[in-house]
């Protein structure tokens, strides 16, 4: 490999820096910066421990250190008769009191919103129900496409009682962002999951194969004593998401 590789540069960079991290930490954290810049992609396979090694003038075990952090991550998968490759499959927890967003930037990922809707309505009553308000009572409908590391993952619709939000033009890429600015903390999430296939329209949004299903994520978030605050439908490209529920 060559100074002109993308992969090598930004590792001889990343390498050279003084810093008291250890070596192994920032091979990992280079490593997942160019997956999130699009310099290594879905499947990619990388170099292996000795290529690695010669190049940068590290040893093995650190490059071997690396890869097994970033393997634990889901960053990298490894197999025998393949090598390593990289996987960008997201992984995503259901117990977590934190949104897409929050999590994505925990696992070295660059997370990103388009939104469609954001706008107050007068909830249904299976809305109602979900939230524990009468039917006709105000919420904001949030519609948006997600995104991680430029690549579109999922549309996600939710509903937010309108007392949570002042100004709906303050959200930003993150609903959970705008709440802790707010002093809402969400901390327990109820889901549900199950699985069908993509519509025309779903289709469109999010660049899926007509033969990808798509995982249907139904949660309700809540506060320390409970209380509702928001309920939301999520459509996951199932090739690109990885659930957690432990």
């Amino acid at each position: 490999m060559t100074e002109q590789n993308p992969l090598f540069s930004r590792l001889t960079t990343t390498l050279a820096e003084e810093s008291r991290t250890p070596l192994y930490k920032r091979f990992a954290t280079a490593i997942k910066e160019a997956v999130r810049d699009g310099i290594l992609v879905h499947e990619e396979i990388l170099p292996g421990e000795r290529e690695f090694s010669l190049s940068l003038s590290i040893s093995r075990i650190t490059v071997r250190k690396a890869m097994d952090e970033l393997e634990k991550e889901g960053v990298v998968f490894r197999s025998r008769g393949y090598g390593t490759q990289i996987c960008s499959q997201f992984e995503y927890s259901l117990k977590e009191p934190k949104g897409l967003s929050q999590q994505a930037v925990l696992r070295g990922k660059k997370p990103d919103t388009v939104w469609i809707n954001k706008s107050k309505i007068q909830c249904s009553a299976e809305i109602g129900e979900k939230l524990g308000l009468s039917k006709g009572s105000e919420v904001y409908l949030l519609k948006r496409i997600r995104y991680v590391d430029q690549q579109a993952v999922s549309v996600e619709e939710s509903w937010v009682p309108a007392r949570f939000i002042a100004d709906a033009d303050d959200i930003g890429i993150s609903l959970y962002d705008y709440f802790n600015k707010q002093q809402i903390l969400p901390v327990k999430s109820q889901s549900r999951v199950s699985a069908r296939m993509p519509d025309e329209a779903l289709q469109q949004q999010i660049a899926l194969p007509a033969n990808v299903p798509v995982l249907v994520i139904k949660q309700l978030a809540l506060d320390a004593q409970g209380n509702p605050l928001e309920y939301s439908i999520s459509y996951c490209r199932s090739d690109m998401y990885v659930f957690i529920a432990e």
